[in-house]
This record gives C-alpha cells, sequence and structure tokens, in this order.
C-alpha cells in the first residue's frame, strides 16, 4: 500500500518509514525539512508545514493510509505553536483522510495524555484523562487523541498509540537533552527510586506497522488508544545512567525533595513568562511531575488487539545504540 508517514523526517517517522519501505509498501514522508536518506531508500519526499491543510492534503493525495507522528513535543513553548502543530496538524490529517477516502489512520500520542500528577504502576486503557494539565504539550496530544479516536466509524479506522520515552539510536531529542544535562554537572531528581516505562526505537515503529494492519485485521483495535513500551520499568536513575553510560557521558545523581522540584519548576515558569522568554527553564512543573512520580504501563491490550511484543530488550538496545555511538 501506499502510506503517508508525518514527520517522516523525525525519529519516530523516520524508523517507520524504514520499516515500511522494508517490508514493500511505497511511503511519502511528510515534513518540514529535507529528511536524511529516506529519498535514497527510496520513499517519496513531500515538504510541508503539518499547520498547513493545503500541504497536508497534497501530500495525502494517492495514498491509502497515514500514519501521523508529526508533533511538537518539549515541556516549553508558545501556546499558539503547540495548537498549530498538535491540534490543527492532526485535524489537517483528518481532513485529508476525508477529502482523499483514506480509511485508515495510525496516530503518535503519549502515555502523558493520561498523567494526572500521581504515580501510575501498572497503568492500563482504563485511565482517563486528568481535568487539567501543567504543560501544553500533553494537553495539545489529549485534545489531539480524543479528535483521531472520535473519528474512528465506517469511512476511516483509527487508533492511537502511546510509547513511551523513546530512545536509541538517531534519537535527536531525548539523549541529546540528558547529554547536555549531564555535562553541566550533577543532574538532580526528586524520586530516582520510581520506576518508568521507556521503549526502544525499533519496538516503537513496529508497533506502528503492527497498528496499521491491525485496522484491517482486527475491528476490536478500531477508535482505541494503546500504551506501547519494552515491558521492563526500571528506575529513574538507572535508566537514566544507563542511556548515558551508552553514548559516553559520565553522570552524577543528585536527589531533591518533590517539593522542591514542583516550587522550583512554578517559579522558573513565572520568570521565564515574565521575561518573555522562549526558551525552555532548566525545570518547568510538568517535568518535576513526571520525575517525581512512576508511570509505567500494562501492555495485554496492545499485544492481544495489536500483536505487539517488544523484540528488542533493553540490554540489546543498550549494546546497539553503543555501537552507534563509538562509530
Amino acid at each position: 500500500m501506499k502510506v503517508l508517514v508525518t514527520g517522516g523526517g523525525g525519529f519516530i517517522g523516520g524508523a517507520v518509514c524504514r520499516q515500511l519501505l522494508a517490508r514493500g509498501d511505497q511511503v511519502v514522508a511528510f515534513q518540514r525539512s529535507e529528511p536524511p536518506g529516506l529519498a535514497n531508500a527510496g520513499a517519496i519526499v513531500a515538504r510541508g508545514d503539518i499547520a498547513s491543510a493545503g500541504s497536508v492534503l497534497a501530500a495525502a493525495r494517492g495514498c491509502d493510509a497515514i500514519v501521523h507522528t508529526a508533533a511538537r513535543a518539549g515541556a516549553w513553548g508558545p501556546t499558539a505553536a503547540y495548537e498549530a502543530a498538535n491540534v490543527t496538524g492532526t485535524e489537517n490529517v483528518l481532513e485529508a483522510c476525508r477529502t482523499h477516502g483514506i480509511d485508515r489512520l495510525v496516530f503518535t500520542s503519549s502515555p502523558s495524555v493520561v498523567h494526572g500528577g500521581g504515580d501510575i504502576e501498572g497503568g492500563d486503557e482504563s485511565l482517563p484523562y486528568p481535568p487539567e494539565f501543567h504543560a501544553d504539550y500533553p494537553r495539545t496530544k489529549a485534545i489531539s487523541e480524543q479528535a483521531v479516536l472520535a473519528a474512528n466509524g465506517d469511512a476511516l479506522r483509527t487508533v492511537a498509540l502511546r510509547p513511551h520515552l523513546v530512545w536509541g539510536p538517531g534519537d535527536n531529542h531525548l539523549l541529546p537533552r540528558m547529554v547536555e544535562r549531564a555535562q553541566k554537572g550533577p543532574i538532580r531528581l526528586p524520586a530516582p527510586e520510581k520506576l518508568i516505562d521507556t521503549i526502544y526505537i525499533d519496538n516503537a515503529a513496529a508497533a506502528h506497522v503492527l497498528a496499521l494492519d491491525a485496522l484491517d485485521r482486527n475491528p476490536d483495535c478500531h477508535g482505541k488508544p494503546y500504551f506501547i513500551s519494552n515491558g521492563e520499568p526500571l528506575a529513574t536513575a538507572d535508566i537514566m545512567t544507563r542511556l548515558l553510560a551508552a553514548v559516553g557521558q559520565s553522570v552524577e545523581i543528585r536527589t531533591v525533595s518533590p517539593r522542591f522540584a514542583h516550587v522550583a519548576g512554578a517559579v522558573c515558569e513565572w520568570v521565564w513568562t515574565l521575561a518573555g522568554r522562549d526558551d525552555e527553564p532548566p525545570v518547568t512543573r510538568w517535568a518535576a511531575e513526571q520525575l517525581s512520580t512512576a508511570h509505567w504501563f500494562r501492555l495485554d491490550a496492545a499485544e492481544r488487539d495489536l500483536g505487539y511484543r517488544p523484540s528488542v530488550s533493553i540490554d540489546e538496545g543498550l549494546r546497539r545504540l553503543a555501537l552507534s555511538a563509538s562509530t
């Protein structure tokens, strides 16, 4: 089939493109900049802004399905930018499906859409959306996820995936930020012992391909969200130390109280807002919330409905990451 992958030049989107191409599908990779290597791998490259309805419509013409990974991530930034990329962008994808008669849509969501501030230990898809969010990223992703799931019907089959902290070779977001922070001195964590999920990039991409196929063969997944991870929750300090070690970066972890982290996040947000700064503060309320709590999830639903099982363990992923970093 011919699949449009929005955010095809990104970390998850690029991996999805490569897996689809490897099995013989046609791929249209859509993003603002030129995706490295995808054209040489056989993808059709379409450049444009996800917030531009015309660009999305043009890229989707002739496609049979869409995997929508494009989004603005991060803990800080202009509200309008999150609304444009995450809400308007998803509306444009849904309109492209309606206009072109595209009947399958896989949406990349986030576990943060159900995180209301407390520990989530073995959470499943029955978790509700919280009444409020402390950052625009989870808020706009929750709006987008609900729109995608509500659009499910006879003409369009939809599914949403919630991959948790994706990492691996080629990561241009999580690991570089961790390395930069570790190079500045000790990293202070409010709850280094709390267990969290992560997912290796190849597993995350495979889940998207499985979800795309499941939309054809299993009606039970239509209009539903699924948590996706490696199924190996580790202590925050442990996974952080191991990821950094794999790329040759040492780190010192120090503990601060969760209360201090939350107050520091609130103060930083106030100062940054007052100063009109666009760069990200050293800590925000949402970051403090994420680092102060456990968040790991059951994979039963994804295993049952999508056939998802992580094929690359954390140990093997770390080995591959270290090999990539050394070459």
